[in-house]
């Protein structure tokens, strides 16, 4: 089909319905169905997992396994974005990563507790391949919109996301609800299956109408292999001339790796620190929470779009990582539903506003380039080491202290050295600052 130009809606809006496609993942295996079938295999009674000759603490695991799944996206979204942009085949990459992810959702229908194994690489390959898929997503945004229409792009597509994933989440609930023991379990497993099948229905709009990649495509020879770490070189030179692009990498760092770990962990927490009085009130309150999450992200990515246009972007994610910081401390002596269901709504409000208007400002400050895949990998290579940091310090005390609390708060100290890297990043433009 002839290709669209830059801007126009049909184009835009297929971007955008990749998010309605993959963000069932991160609602359905990350956030709320998955950490509640984790929790009734390990109940809080008999946490412990032994696991390749080690016994953990079972959120522990399960923090470790992420921290190491998003040090491979880390270590390998360089090469391949390299080849990408080298390629010009973008697509091909985002699409390997959308059926990797789907198909290890569809695999952990056979996560048992004596399927552990099995179970633990579906989710590990579940986490490279949504993360993966991201790298080529996320670098799609430049390409296909101009900048005055990237702000509300990225909101629209995270937007989309929400509200898609709170459908397929509702009729699993339908599944769900109202079944017990293993009836119930088999229920949650069907979930997992139905997310990867969604994942890889939906993600075929997007990939109708997404160009292939730059226009200016080459052979890949064995040379290019490692030309993503040579364009990250390249893309880290650049940053030391653009000050506010540079400053602003080193903020978003910092207090990404905070938003990811509170994002990854949230449910685990819930289903292991809170005073739920049955199995039942459990798994009802905790849907309940991640679903009144998804819903007010949408009137918070909306929201953040219009303060960025009327106080700027800097200054708006300045006061998102205020509030995130207090919800922290307030997260410490949350111990009832009622209380888990206030913190939830204020983590929607800020959740989806600091994922949609950190993309968009990324954005906005790069410079002119037709390479947006390595700039777009070096963001994302940041992100991922910062969730292997956050991860890594959360499992830590976590098996250390034996209470997911000390970690949790601990999470606070991020978020305002974030803010406080942020009160640096230049309002224009600084070249040449060597």
């Amino acid at each position: 089909m002839a290709t669209l130009e830059k801007g126009s809606s049909k184009l835009l809006n297929a971007w955008a319905f990749y998010d309605w496609a993959n963000s069932v993942y991160p609602l359905v295996i990350s956030s709320s169905i998955f950490p509640l079938y984790y929790g009734f295999l390990f109940p809080k009674d008999n946490p412990n997992v032994l696991f390749m000759g080690y016994e953990f603490k079972s959120t522990a695991l399960i923090s470790f396994v992420t921290a190491f799944a998003f040090l491979c996206v880390a270590f390998i979204s360089p090469i391949l974005s390299g080849i990408a942009d080298f390629a010009g085949n973008k697509k091909r990459f985002m699409q390997f990563f959308c059926y990797l992810g789907a198909l290890s959702c569809i695999g952990m229908y056979w996560f048992t507790a004596d399927n552990i194994y099995f179970g633990i690489v579906c989710f590990f390959f579940g986490l490279i391949g949504f993360w993966g898929s991201l790298v080529f997503y996320n670098s799609y945004l430049p390409d296909i919109a101009h900048k005055e229409q990237q702000d509300s792009l990225s909101a629209k597509g995270y937007s989309m996301g929400y509200i898609g994933s709170v459908i397929l989440l509702a009729l699993n609930l339908y599944i769900i609800l109202g079944k017990e023991g293993q009836e119930a379990l088999d229920a949650m497993r069907m979930a997992f299956a139905m997310t990867g099948i969604w994942w890889i229905l939906f993600a075929q709009y997007a990939f109708w109408f997404l160009p292939k990649g730059n226009k200016n495509a080459d052979k890949i020879t064995k040379d290019v292999i490692f030309n993503g770490f040579k364009e990250l070189k390249k893309v880290q030179s650049q940053l030391y001339h653009n000050l506010r692009l540079y400053r602003y990498l080193v903020a978003f760092f910092v207090y990404s790796m905070a938003v990811q770990t509170v994002m990854l962990v949230a449910t685990y927490f819930g289903e292991q620190e809170i005073n739920w009085s049955t199995d039942s009130e459990k798994t009802t309150g905790l849907i309940i929470s991640i679903l009144v999450i998804q819903l007010v992200a949408v009137i918070g990515a909306t929201l953040t779009s219009r303060a960025s246009e009327m106080f700027g972007n800097i200054r708006t994610l300045i006061v998102i990582n205020v509030i995130w910081a207090i919800i922290c401390v307030f997260a410490y002596f949350v111990t009832e539903p009622i209380h888990f269901y206030v913190t939830a709504g204020f983590v929607g409000m800020v959740m989806g506003g600091i994922q949609a208007l950190s993309r968009s400002t990324y954005s906005k400050f790069l410079p002119k380039t037709e390479d947006t895949a390595s700039f777009f990998s070096f963001y994302d290579v940041a992100e991922k080491i910062g969730i292997v940091i956050g991860m890594a310090i959360y499992g830590t005390i976590d098996q250390v202290t034996g209470s997911m609390r000390n970690a949790i708060v601990f999470l606070m100290v991020f978020f305002v050295a974030g803010l406080l890297l942020l009160l640096r990043v230049p309002k224009n433009q600084v070249l040449d600052v060597e």
